[in-house]
């Protein structure tokens, strides 16, 4: 096995099992190597007994649907990727997502797939709209445009069926900020992988939107993100791995998966200065609340 974390493949070990039940707010089961049974089964012997399965495309998302539809432990949510609306609209013939390439629809094309997440929403089992927002670390300033169209649209759509909107922020704070402002967030928005600094996590506890806080809280140069969730009220919090990625320290590099919630978590229970059955017993009550099922 090569030295470099990085290469490390092992699936990290199991954690003691916490006392209190949780939920992984955000996670990609499509992503993770075995089947989704095996994976909820790993996770419900340590504790975590409830995923949302998070749709990032057209694809994606009726996946999430029919797998939460096959499983009640498992609570849909679906939506295009800030980082899929301009890949829909401009194409990638570059290959700057990561995606592989893809030919240009222009705004029909947007207007198509925005349909389908509309009718997906519309599902009882699919308990959110997301992970929408904006990405300005991977989408060059063409792609903007498109992003925040489909942002807009998605507010809409989780409104109108009432849905909990969840957000992925990637460099791009203030404008996230002032959309959500603009167009009037849905009544339950969560901020996912929550990246902000302990500033913004005072406005949103202002909105009363949650934030999710992912392994990354766990990283050495994360402290901006501790002072974050330090600052974050307890009733707001939630947590989840996004795996297969951002798997927590001792672990970072390694595959990440639902089973893995209780590093974080008590990692967050020692910067937050509260025993981990209490912090569990909140993000519990928390993300039952945020996805309301």
């Amino acid at each position: 096995m090569s030295s470099d974390r990085s290469k490390d493949v092992t699936p990290p070990p199991l954690p003691a099992p916490l006392a209190v039940p949780v939920a992984d707010s955000h996670t990609h089961l499509d992503m993770q190597s075995g089947t989704v049974e095996e994976g909820l089964a790993k996770a419900a012997s340590v504790g975590v007994t409830t995923v949302v399965q998070v749709g990032c495309d057209v694809n994606g998302s009726r996946w999430a649907a029919d797998t939460a539809a096959a499983h009640p432990n498992v609570h849909a949510t679906v939506a295009l990727h800030p980082n899929e609306a301009p890949r829909i609209v401009l194409g990638d013939p570059d290959g700057w997502s990561r995606q592989g390439e893809r030919s240009a629809g222009g705004d029909a094309a947007l207007d198509e797939a925005l349909a389908e997440i509309d009718r997906l929403a519309a599902l009882p089992h699919v308990k959110g709209v997301g992970e929408t927002g904006l990405d300005h670390f991977r989408t060059g300033p063409e792609g903007i445009a498109a992003q925040e169209r489909s942002f807009r649209a998605h507010i809409e759509i989780a409104k109108r069926h009432g849905k909990a909107l969840v957000i992925h922020d990637r460099d791009a704070h203030a404008d996230v900020l002032r959309i959500l402002k603009e167009e009037s967030a849905p009544e339950r928005t969560v901020f996912h992988c929550y990246s902000g600094d302990a500033e913004m996590a005072r406005i949103c506890a202002e909105n009363g939107y949650f934030m999710s806080f992912a392994g990354n809280v766990t990283f050495k140069n994360a402290q901006p993100l501790r002072d974050a969730l330090v600052a974050a009220p307890r009733e707001l919090v939630l947590v989840e791995t996004d795996a297969p990625f951002l798997t927590p320290a001792p672990y970072r590099g390694r595959p990440n998966a639902p089973y893995l919630v209780p590093v974080t978590l008590r990692a967050m229970a020692a910067v937050k200065g509260l025993d981990e059955d209490t912090l569990a017993a909140a993000i519990s009550a928390n993300t039952a609340r945020a996805f309301d099922y």
